[in-house]
């Protein structure tokens, strides 16, 4: 047992596999007392069941830590704050919360129907949201706690995972919003994107040239809640862990500007001006999707880099 984050107190949703399972585990072996919280659904959120979350409270005990239970669906305002709640009434405060609960319902957005976008942006959006607001209050109490949501390099897009995708980048603008919001009551807020084999990467149709454990990303998750961390200064930020890489996402920014003379477009004035003046910014994801068509068409298997 380490003492990183000994004497704190934190919430792990998702935390019954992968990923989530991982940090939990680091989390309590590094001093925390942990709220593991899993629906215990399968990758496409169907089959609840309580006995995954309670599994993880058994691994931690028996390694001689201290966690509690939580099978509640953190999709909703209930589920969220029963997360809280727990943390509240168990041990009588939160330092940390982990938000990496998520499902996966693949559709191209053209055959894309209700029950496939809601349910993915519920767990992974509002779910984020639901903890992030009931935590947050209490964190703005103690003058201090730490939020973190899960994102996914598929924010930038994805060919057919435009719910998983939209609701991940919803997830870092949710962050940098807690981050602002927050900062004077000594509250950070930070996402990390991870590239680790799990449930849902096992049918990513692609070979994956960075790529590393849940226990990868779980050191940067209990790096990020600690004092240290804090110390640092470090929120708002967005972070890749894959394997042996960990890299900071850039933040957003107006690239090129013109401005009409007199103040005012038209659209043949635009299509003057924007070509040549603005541009565009050159889209990464779109180059990869091109040489994965070309890769297809040749019969050959695409790589990710």
């Amino acid at each position: 047992m380490g003492n990183f984050l000994a004497g704190k107190v934190v919430a792990v949703t998702g935390a019954g596999r992968g990923i989530g399972r991982a940090v939990a585990l680091a989390a309590a072996a590094e001093g925390a007392k942990v709220v593991v919280n899993d629906y215990g659904v399968a990758v496409d959120g169907a089959s609840p069941t309580s006995a995954v979350a309670e599994a993880v409270v058994k691994e931690i005990e028996a390694a001689g830590g201290d966690a509690v239970a939580v099978a509640d669906d953190i999709s909703t305002m209930a589920g969220g704050q029963r997360v809280v709640d727990v943390a509240l009434s168990s041990y009588g405060r939160l330092d940390g919360v982990v938000c990496v609960a998520g499902i996966l319902r693949e559709r191209m957005l053209f055959n894309m129907t209700e029950e496939e976008w809601d349910p993915v942006v519920a767990t992974h959006l509002k779910g984020t949201f639901t903890v992030f607001r009931a935590a947050s209050a209490v964190m703005r109490g103690q003058r201090a706690g730490t939020l973190i949501g899960f994102t996914s390099g598929n924010h930038q897009g994805s060919v057919s995972q435009a719910n998983y995708s939209a609701a991940k980048g919803g997830i870092i603008s949710l962050v940098r919003s807690a981050a602002l919001g927050l900062h004077k009551y000594g509250v950070t807020a930070n996402a990390v994107a991870p590239v680790a084999r799990t449930r849902m990467s096992a049918g990513v149709p692609m070979e994956l040239a960075e790529i590393g454990e849940p226990e990868d990303v779980a050191a940067l998750v209990v790096y990020l809640l600690s004092d240290e961390a804090c110390r640092q200064g470090i929120t708002g930020q967005v972070y890749t862990a894959a394997g042996a890489k960990i890299a900071v996402w850039a933040q957003p920014k107006e690239l090129r500007a013109v401005y009409a003379e007199g103040g005012a477009w038209t659209p043949e004035r635009i299509a003057e001006a924007l070509p040549g003046s603005v541009g565009v910014d050159p889209m990464p994801m779109l180059e990869r999707v091109r040489e994965m068509e070309r890769a297809a068409r040749e019969g050959e298997r695409p790589n990710a880099q």
